[in-house]
């Protein structure tokens, strides 16, 4: 395997990954779905109920804790909600304070449903070595289009 070396401006770039899918159902059922942190740490469906709790952190904010049985624990702190139209969660990186990714979702109406986009940023915050964060979005590019399928899936199954 070579190594590849990147530019400034291109890891700027790999830094976020962008995703969108239609799907035929109102914003509300959407809306219903991505307010949920991590719904998108799942095993290509759905996890319905979730082990989800929420604890304090040392800075007095309330953090989502989820317990996948297979993937292991992630921590979620809720940045902004304006519902039906947008949705940003900061995906914490326990080993590394202050660091994790920006997972926003936008819900956009058309003729027949809504749009429903994802940007997850930030992956420079995980490692100082650009190769050790490149890996991780290595896997979450692939993993956004899988996961966008699930919640199509996932919410017109249920409209």
């Amino acid at each position: 395997m070579t190594e590849t070396s990147y530019s400034a401006d291109e890891l700027a770039a790999l830094d976020s990954i962008t995703r969108q899918i239609d799907i035929d159902a109102p914003p509300a059922k959407v809306w219903a779905l991505i307010v949920r942190p991590g719904w998108y740490v799942n095993e290509g469906s759905v996890d319905d109920p979730q082990d989800l709790h929420y604890e304090t952190d040392d800075a007095g904010r309330e953090v989502a804790v989820l317990n996948h049985p297979k993937w292991g624990e992630f921590r979620f702190l809720t940045v902004e909600l304006d519902q039906p139209r947008y949705a940003a969660f900061r995906w914490l990186n326990p080993a590394r304070p202050g660091a994790g990714t920006l997972v926003e979702f936008w819900i956009d109406e058309r003729e027949q449903g809504v749009t429903l986009r994802v940007k997850e940023s930030g992956f420079s915050t995980l490692a100082d070595d650009p190769a050790a964060w490149l890996k991780e979005r290595e896997g979450n590019d692939k993993g956004w289009l899988e996961e966008l399928a699930v919640a199509k899936a996932y919410v017109e199954a249920g409209a």
